[in-house]
């Protein structure tokens, strides 16, 4: 395509002007209402703090090492004196979607020498599932990753090999600990096009053979292998924990894929994933359209990793959804049109793909300025809370799979933000978070999922019915309760409690009478086979 002159897609204008139009959606939402995100807040709280608050020591253990996970950890030190912690983060929240679309347009540019009018299509993944759900420090190193492969394809055009080589030795180790996602998918993308061009240039020689591209592939990509040392020291201590399980879940496979763009309206989000598919199809059944040989091995390379990798790695949930989205948009970008379309089907092409996009920037915007409605007016409890206040929260969900998340689920670490308050809602896993919880008279009621109750129990799951968490609730560790969207208690569990401050269903509690409450144990709340709880003991966290 390097010959063809370029059209109103093609231009770095254009390329600048996609880039602002992602940051949209993020603009009006003090919090980004992402579902992970304000329990991540609360770690960089505890993590910034430096003993100003010295009752944090007694909650929580914060300690740094060495791992594959700490993007915005680390970004978050220079960031947050300038700016406060709030802003900081969304400045770099705002930065995920943004890089996401200048990386996926920026290799696009690289693979086919111009921008195909297809590749507009893929832009709406910079807003994904696996974005959604507050994995940031893994969005962020995806992000990275797309712009690094640019680099990576563009250092090989041009022919500086040795640059690329050196570059890529610091560049890979950067990545690796923003997120360990990220190096890995760095490191297939760059094989994969590795390989084609050593195939490509035995080619020229009249070779053709694919073992031998294979091998040269991975010496040509040996700078990015230093993080496999850093992996190993990570992962052979004794403190790490975590299991890698659930392989082969072929129906949560299906699922994900089904989900890649999933935000607040089922139908809608699934019909644009329906397009999405509808324009890989093109590719193949569309004469007019074909796929980059160097994307689609790429894309083939991904799907596998996709397809063999487990649910859970390291402890860590949601392994293969993850990657989910990126599938399909390397697929998508790697699409272009052939010589025969015109300039007028390439102009469709071109202005349906941005089109798509608008409209899932607009909902995306709307949805955002819904969630943070809901945020703001919940959050108006902490203006209730005392400063260090003992503050335990249940926020209430169904056992069954909501398409539209509430997004409360992390909402405790706000408290910890904003009120320096104790937040049941930290991840305390040993090895994949700097953060511990060492607060052992909250006893079940320490970390992650505590926070998340139900209105009976549910199948598979470690959360507890809200009747059973107030009846058990260890009073004599917590000042407050606070309750969000719970489903139906009645006075016998709140007593002894004031209420101080009520949103809808949501309510704010102070403990007045830290007597243990002599309330009949139902065993429907119970798991099965198991006997009638006496007191509190600890619980695993859900990773």
């Amino acid at each position: 395509m390097q010959d063809q002159q370029l059209h109103w897609w093609q231009t770095r204008s254009f390329v600048v002007a996609m880039v602002i139009v992602a940051i949209i959606p993020l603009l009006w939402p003090q919090i980004p209402p992402l579902v992970d995100l304000p329990g991540h807040m609360g770690r960089y709280a505890v993590q910034l703090d430096g003993g100003r608050h010295p009752w944090l020591a007694d909650w929580y253990n914060f300690q740094w090492s060495l791992i594959g996970n700490l993007g915005i950890d680390l970004l978050i030190i220079p960031l947050a004196p300038i700016f406060g912690l709030e802003l900081a983060v969304k400045l770099i929240v705002i930065a995920i979607p943004a890089l996401t679309v200048s990386g996926l347009l920026w290799i696009a540019r690289e693979v086919h020498g111009r921008i195909p009018a297809t590749a507009l299509f893929a832009l709406p993944l910079a807003y994904s599932y696996p974005f959604q759900f507050g994995f940031v420090n893994f969005a962020l190193s995806m992000a990275l990753a797309l712009n690094l492969f640019a680099l990576w394809l563009r250092l090989a055009r041009t022919g500086h090999l040795r640059l690329r080589a050196a570059l890529f030795v610091p560049l890979s180790c950067a990545l690796w600990v923003c997120h360990t996602f990220g190096w890995g998918v760095l490191g297939v993308l760059a094989f994969s096009a590795e390989m084609i061009r050593q195939h490509d240039q035995m080619t020229d020689r009249g070779a053709r053979h694919w073992a031998r591209a294979f091998v040269r592939a991975g010496l040509g990509c040996l700078p990015l292998s230093l993080p496999f040392l850093l992996m190993a020291f990570w992962r052979s201590g004794d403190h790490v924990t975590g299991q890698t399980t659930d392989w082969f879940n072929w129906q949560a496979k299906i699922n994900w894929v089904t989900m890649v763009l999933r935000d607040r309206w089922m139908a809608f989000d699934i019909v644009s994933v329906t397009i999405l598919f509808v324009i890989l199809l093109k590719g193949v059944r569309d004469s007019r359209v074909e796929y980059s040989r160097n994307l689609g091995l790429s894309a083939l390379f991904l799907l596998a990793v996709y397809l063999l990798l487990p649910r859970i790695v390291f402890g860590s949930a949601y392994a293969d959804m993850r990657l989910a989205p990126f599938v399909l948009a390397i697929a998508v970008i790697a699409l272009r049109p052939k010589r025969g379309l015109s300039l007028r089907g390439a102009s469709t092409f071109a202005a349906l793909g941005l089109a798509f996009f608008g409209v899932r920037v607009a909902a995306q915007t709307a949805s955002y300025g819904l969630y943070a409605q809901s945020y703001d007016r919940t959050l108006t409890a902490l203006d209730h809370v005392p400063v260090g206040a003992r503050l335990v929260t249940m926020v209430g969900r169904h056992c069954y799979d909501d398409w539209t998340y509430s997004r409360f689920e992390h909402i405790p670490g706000i408290a910890l933000v904003r009120r320096h308050a104790y937040a049941n809602d930290q991840w305390s896993m040993a090895g994949a978070q700097l953060l511990t919880v060492r607060y052992t008279p909250a006893g079940r009621f320490a970390h992650d999922p505590s926070e998340i109750v139900t209105d009976r129990r549910c199948r598979g799951e470690w959360w507890r019915p809200l009747k059973l968490s107030l009846a058990i609730l260890p009073r004599q560790a917590f000042d407050y309760v606070w309750l969000i969207n719970p489903s139906d208690y009645g006075p016998e569990f709140v007593a002894g409690m004031t209420p101080i401050w009520r949103e809808g269903r949501s309510v704010l509690y102070r403990i007045d009478d830290r007597r243990q409450p002599a309330i009949p144990i139902d065993p429907a709340w119970l798991p099965p086979r198991r006997r009638p709880l006496a007191a509190p003991s600890p619980i695993l966290p859900r990773a």
